[in-house]
This record gives C-alpha cells, structure tokens and sequence, in this order.
C-alpha cells in the first residue's frame, strides 16, 4: 500500500477499502479491510487494517488484527482503495433505514448516481456503519480452489457466506460506471468489535437495518496493473 500510494501521486495517504491479504505471506487466502497511513518522509506507515478468515477449528468467521501478525501493509490477489490526505473537511453524510427495494446501500446510492449523471462517471470512497440489524457477507476459504472457476456459481459454491450482526463497520469504494478501465465498480468489506467481519452483500434484516455513513468523491480513479485479459466473474 505503500506503493499505491506513490502511484497515485499521494505518498503518505490515508488508504481505506476493500481488498485480499497477502497469501504469500499470510500463507492462505483472507479478506482484508484495508486501514493504512501510508509511510511519509521521516514517518513510518501505521497500519490498523483487520482482516478474516475462516477458523480451521469450527468453520466460522476468525477476524483479527492484521497488524498483531503482519507489520507490513502488503495486500494481494485485487484492492479497491480509497486514498486521501487524512484531513478534515466537508462529507456527504447518508443516513437511511428499512430497506424496501432489493439494493444494498452501495448499490442504491451507485445506481442513483448513475441515473442522475449518466453521462458521468463519480466515484465516492468512504464509511458507513450498520447500527442495527444484520447483514449477508462472504469469506473466501484458506485454499485456493484446485480447479478454475468458470461461472458466478462456480464462484459462489466456492466463497462461504455468514450472517452476521450490527454494530458493522463498512468500507466501500463505488464507481457510478465504468469509464473503460475495467473496474469492479463497488466493492465493500466490513469488520466489527465483536470478531465478525468480511465481504459486504447487503443487509438480511430489510424491516429494522439502519444506516449511518460518511463519503467523499474521487478526484482521480487510477488503474493500477490492469490485466490484459479479464472476466467479469465474481464481480457481483
């Protein structure tokens, strides 16, 4: 992440989003939900991300500290980040409750910006928490699969889905549309104080979720080691 940030012209960035832990050293697959200040002149970096896996000894949803394992700030496999200086200032606040359409909050508020600015493409990074209820999320297992995944079932049938429980920290990075970079257009992990944590869908308990969350939109949106060939499997 400390690269990232160069790339992007912003060294010493506050970093925050959604990606996977470094298997070559973490040595399995885990979800991680990045929090990093990115190293500066004269600064270390200060990494307070977490990051889940699945505990190998009842099958459930195992979060932790990365930093209490990794003081690197490496990441693997994909990231969606967002980089800022780590300031005040002015947010959008959103706060919403009783899901009555079939969209998660991320996909509502990219679905919305896309209709209203069609010919656009925003991009907003930033937090929001999940006061009550309960939310659908995935975690993908410790071994990688031995044989490739064609299809979003595939997919599917591979990752291990939870139910899990308010209060949740979400961090999401969305894209209203793509603007020909390939992009996973939103992608969002969340982690807790009660030890659950993982890849965001959306919300299970629609009658009494409640929502408060604070974003910024993007100046710039980097591509970073865009692949030559691509899919969009596993991208929902």
């Amino acid at each position: 992440m400390n690269s990232v940030s160069k790339e992007v012209e912003l060294p010493g960035a506050f970093l925050l989003g959604a990606g996977a832990v470094a298997s070559r050293i973490v040595g399995m697959n885990a979800e991680l939900m990045p929090l990093v200040l990115t190293e500066a002149e004269g600064r270390p970096a200060v990494n307070g991300s977490y990051w889940s896996s699945i505990n190998p000894a009842d099958g459930q949803c195992l979060q932790e500290k990365y930093s209490d394992k990794f003081s690197d700030c490496n990441f693997g496999l994909l990231a969606n980040l967002y980089a800022c200086e780590g300031k005040p200032g002015q947010v959008i606040e959103v706060r919403a409750k009783r899901r009555t359409g079939a969209e998660s909050l991320v996909g509502a508020l990219r679905k919305t910006l896309e209709a209203h600015y069609p010919d656009k493409s925003l991009a907003l990074g930033g937090t929001f928490v999940i006061q009550k209820g309960k939310a659908k999320i995935h975690i993908m297992p410790r071994e990688f699969p031995v044989c490739p995944l064609h299809t979003n079932d595939d997919v599917n049938s591979w990752l291990k889905h939870f139910e899990v429980s308010a209060p949740l920290i979400c961090q999401s990075v969305l894209v209203s549309r793509d603007p020909g970079l390939d992009l996973r257009v939103e992608h969002t992990h969340c982690f807790s104080h009660h030890g659950e944590g993982g890849h965001y869908y959306i919300d299970t308990t629609p009658d009494t979720v409640e929502y408060l969350g604070y974003f910024m939109p993007a100046e710039f949106v980097y591509r970073i080691d865009r692949p030559q060939e691509t899919h969009v499997i596993g991208r929902e």
